[in-house]
């Protein structure tokens, strides 16, 4: 018998990448909110208490940059003084041109990945679906628990027997917390209102691991303690590393930007191969060039879980979908201004984005 351990990752909204994603992906909503037709690439930097917003903006809009930084600071849940640095700029024409001359194009070259598995009801794996699930929970628990502050991350290692799920071996959570609370009162909290509401216990037994906190006090967070960055958790944004991730970061692209769009249109199409049982595990690449409409390569693998080979699938797909900048684009109805929601816990699994919508497939 062949056993494999997994293991994926998420964080909270307050560790500090996550605040710059946020802060980014607040200028683009704000931005198509006023202008759909926005070309955006706005992102941020943070340590301490400075935070840099810089890139390129392609907009009819008018955007308060520090304001919308500010308030992103204390949405989450940060009430330090802070002070923003601006250097944003137009767009280059060169770009602009080559997305927009003619049939509209990718705003850059790149690859892109799709991922889908039944392995959840998310049609996610299992390991970053519930490490999703457990940061999101700490951060529904620390709003209401005062002890509790916005810096957090969670881990989940999966115990794989023979390809399939066989239990969950452990579960991890960090939490930054005030300096007067015990540690053990951090555990209890932790224990009993994050991990066992969340994590089914059909999936454990005796030798599951719950570690808390293992490093002891951590008082200083967020921006404090480490510095953060606009698209540096990618991984945790997509797959938690079960699938490969195409390099580009998501948060503070307009939809232009196929590193952005063309991923979540791969994941719609996995999805959709999966949810019409087509395969149990489905996983898409796509490539682009800038200037040019529509994708260089597609390429699609079942991993021997579909009674269809790999071929076979592709042409599936390719009478199914329209992989064009364009069609992505109005599909999924992606210069509307919803981008937030994506920010945090995952851009995929959620069930009321567009792109994890049914679709039926023809044969």
């Amino acid at each position: 018998m062949s056993k494999v351990f997994f293991t994926s990752e998420s964080v909270t909204s307050g560790h500090p990448d996550k605040v710059c994603d946020l802060i980014a992906d607040s200028i683009l909503d704000e931005a198509l909110r006023q202008d759909p037709d926005s070309h955006m690439a706005v992102e941020a930097t943070i340590k301490d208490d400075l935070i840099l917003v810089y890139g390129e903006a392609g907009t009819r809009a008018v955007i308060d940059y520090e304001k919308i930084a500010l308030d992103v600071m204390k949405q989450i849940g940060y009430n330090e003084e802070y002070h923003v640095i601006l250097k944003v700029n137009k767009q280059s024409p060169e770009i602009n041109s080559a997305v927009v001359d003619g049939e509209l194009s990718a705003g850059d070259q790149g690859i892109m990945f799709g991922f889908a598995s039944d392995e959840t009801e998310e049609l996610m794996p299992y390991a970053i679906a519930y490490a999703h699930k457990l940061a999101a929970k700490l951060e529904e628990v620390r709003r209401k628990t005062p002890c509790l502050l916005p810096d957090g991350k969670t881990q989940v290692t999966i115990e794989y027997e023979n390809g399939e799920l066989k239990r969950v071996d452990t579960v991890l959570v960090s939490t930054q917390h005030t300096a007067d609370v015990t540690q053990e009162q951090i555990r209890d909290i932790v224990m009993n209102q994050v991990i066992l509401p969340v994590i089914d216990k059909k999936h454990t037994d005796e030798n599951t691991k719950y570690l808390i906190n293992p490093s002891g006090s951590f008082v200083v967070g967020g921006s404090w303690g480490d510095s953060g960055t606009t698209g540096r958790k990618i991984v945790v944004d997509s797959y938690g590393g079960y699938a490969p991730i195409g390099g580009g970061c998501f948060s503070s692209k307009d939809p232009t930007k196929v590193d952005r769009s063309a991923a979540y249109y791969a994941r719609y199409v996995c999805r959709n191969i999966v949810a019409n049982k087509l395969a149990r595990k489905c996983q898409i690449e796509l490539s682009y060039a800038i200037g040019k409409p529509r994708p260089l390569s597609v390429y699609v693998q079942s991993f021997g879980t579909s009674e269809y080979t790999d071929d076979e699938l592709l042409e599936i797909v390719m009478k199914n979908f329209d992989f064009s900048v364009s069609n992505i684009i109005n599909e999924l109805d992606l210069r509307r201004p919803f981008y937030t929601r994506t920010t945090n816990y995952g851009h995929f699994g959620k069930k009321d984005l567009p792109w994890e919508q049914f679709k039926k497939i023809e044969l």
